[in-house]
């Protein structure tokens, strides 16, 4: 290490969405969700990291890319979507310079937002582009490609049932493996959610290290004498690393952190809101009004109310993430400095986010990442970027304790009174599933049970989301969520059932069976070599 290294930083963006495909529909709001990704954040973020390479930095930045996310941006139907919805915008920008061809002010940000549009537009095949591309510079050995479970399940409500556990995790690996050519060393838990009953069956995939919030590893047994500011290693040789609660109070308050400053742009005045219906009802999904991304608007104050809201000024908010870049990495320097004045050592600060915050829900967040990375990057700057996984000399032996990074820093939130609904019927579904899978290993399967049990997994996978519940208790998605789990269930038992209860040979002639499934298999074509095998029982 560089004497003049003072403070290790770790920053982690954590990239995922929920597996959302509707094909049965011409349009579909949900799939926005993606679009907007696509086109604020991760195509942003491949841009900055194509960057600081071509600058010869010495970046290093860990990413997760969770097996939902990466199945919809390989998914070719979901891309062609997602180059009519840049069409679409498009043609919309183009209304607006017409629109507001003689306003000074407006003008340049409506111009502002068609090059960006049209910046992606011109990516040739953007969502396997932005896959290749971080594969790309994980090979260089500047970005490392953190695991996560299957469909991002909430991995503590599983350690009952080993089978639909061992599944999530195996389905994670195998996926990580076909997207970028390797096991991952990394692995982020859901929602940050540990419990000790997952260090074996994760050291057993090859798992090397897990990111956990800050009160996992500060009360874990024996409580380690570097806090978060180190890793730690379990007794069977797990590496944890903790969230360092400034690093993330600095970005993440609502309160006081960097993105509710006012010079900053407005997420939630958008022209999808604000123009007459007519004009922007051709350019939303399914004719609701929704964010087209045209935002004229900067926050101007957290009381303003949003028709009093100022407009936006591009060389302001470039002078406040100039201010906050600068401000973060001398804070990362301050507490370096303290915390190893104590320690006897150079500290390891671990900031991790949701990669979606740098840029969709703040605008000026990839430029703020960006400055972030090439101030820590000069020479003398006294911190260090680094992979956290990868700095486990000397860790402390500690068993981190039962945590997540939700509210509460427990599992309440997935334990709500306004989603507990879903937990016995996703029990009774695992236990199902792993019945099928003992009653069909070891003999000969016919094509159409082969696929009938893969789906059936798919639909389990797809409805042990940790995101359905909580979007029910955020109330932030309407029926969706609390719709998307009934039908992945509905769709389970009728499987299960048919499974269950008919003569194989007969499923396979049972064209009326095929068919049905023909249709689920193509609403959710995730992960086409799931091996339903994986659900037997192990001995449990």
């Amino acid at each position: 290490m560089n004497p003049s290294v003072q403070g290790q930083l770790g920053l982690i963006l954590h990239a995922h969405l929920p597996y959302v495909r509707h094909p049965e529909h011409p349009r579909f709001f949900e799939e926005t969700w993606l679009f907007e990704a696509i086109t604020e954040c991760y195509l942003p973020l491949v841009w900055r990291c194509d960057a600081w390479t071509r600058d010869a930095l010495p970046w290093r930045l860990s990413l997760t890319l969770t097996p939902t996310l990466c199945a919809m941006l390989g998914d070719p139907f979901l891309e062609q979507r997602y180059l009519r919805h840049l069409d679409s915008l498009i043609e919309l920008g183009g209304k607006e310079l017409d629109r507001i061809a003689l306003d000074p002010v407006l003008r340049p940000l409506a111009e502002s937002a068609v090059r960006h549009l049209q910046q992606c537009r011109a990516t040739e095949h953007p969502g396997r582009w932005i896959l290749e591309r971080f594969r790309v510079h994980s090979d260089a050995g500047n970005l490392e490609i953190l695991g996560c479970a299957g469909t991002h399940a909430l991995l503590p409500l599983l350690v009952s049932e080993p089978a639909s556990l061992r599944a999530q995790l195996e389905v994670g690996c195998a996926s990580h493996e076909q997207w970028f050519g390797r096991i991952p060393r990394g692995f982020w838990l859901p929602e940050c959610g540990w419990t000790p009953e997952l260090e074996g069956p994760l050291l057993d995939l090859g798992v090397e290290w897990i990111v956990l919030e800050s009160h996992g590893v500060l009360d874990g047994t024996p409580t380690p004498h570097t806090a978060v500011f180190r890793p730690v290693r379990t007794p069977g040789g797990l590496v944890a690393v903790g969230r360092d609660p400034a690093s993330a109070r600095q970005v993440w308050s609502r309160s006081g952190g960097y993105p509710g400053d006012p010079r900053y742009r407005e997420f939630h005045r958008d022209l999808g809101h604000d123009a007459e219906w007519d004009y922007v009802r051709p350019h939303l999904s399914t004719g609701r009004r929704t964010f087209t991304g045209f935002k004229y608007h900067r926050i101007t104050g957290v009381d303003v109310p949003a028709e009093s809201k100022q407009p936006y000024l591009p060389a302001e908010a470039a002078n406040a993430v100039s201010e906050h870049a600068a401000h973060f990495v001398s804070e990362r320097l301050r507490m370096s400095r303290k915390v190893g004045a104590v320690m006897g050592g150079t500290p390891l600060l671990v900031a991790p986010y949701d990669a979606e915050l740098f840029g969709h829900w703040w605008h000026e967040g990839p430029d703020f990442l960006d400055q972030v990375i090439r101030r820590t990057c000069e020479p003398g700057s006294g911190l260090e970027l680094v992979i956290p996984g990868r700095l486990a000399g000397g860790a402390a032996m500690s068993m981190p304790a039962a945590s997540t990074w939700g509210e509460g820093g427990h599992l309440a939130v997935w334990l709500d009174e306004s989603n507990t609904w879903m937990q016995t019927p996703l029990r009774r579904a695992g236990w199902a599933m792993r019945s099928l899978a003992d009653r069909y290993s070891g003999r000969p399967v016919g094509a159409v049970v082969d696929r009938a049990l893969r789906q059936a997994g798919r639909e389990l996978l797809l409805a042990q989301s940790s995101d359905w519940p909580f979007l029910v208790r955020m109330r932030t998605a309407g029926d969706y969520p609390a719709v998307r789990i009934r039908t992945h269930l509905e769709r389970f038992h009728a499987l299960s059932e048919a499974l269950s209860d008919s003569d194989s040979e007969r499923m396979e002639t049972d064209s009326e069976f095929e068919t049905r499934l023909s249709e689920w298999e193509s609403m959710s074509p995730i992960f086409p070599w799931l091996d339903w095998r994986v659900w037997r029982s192990r001995g449990e």
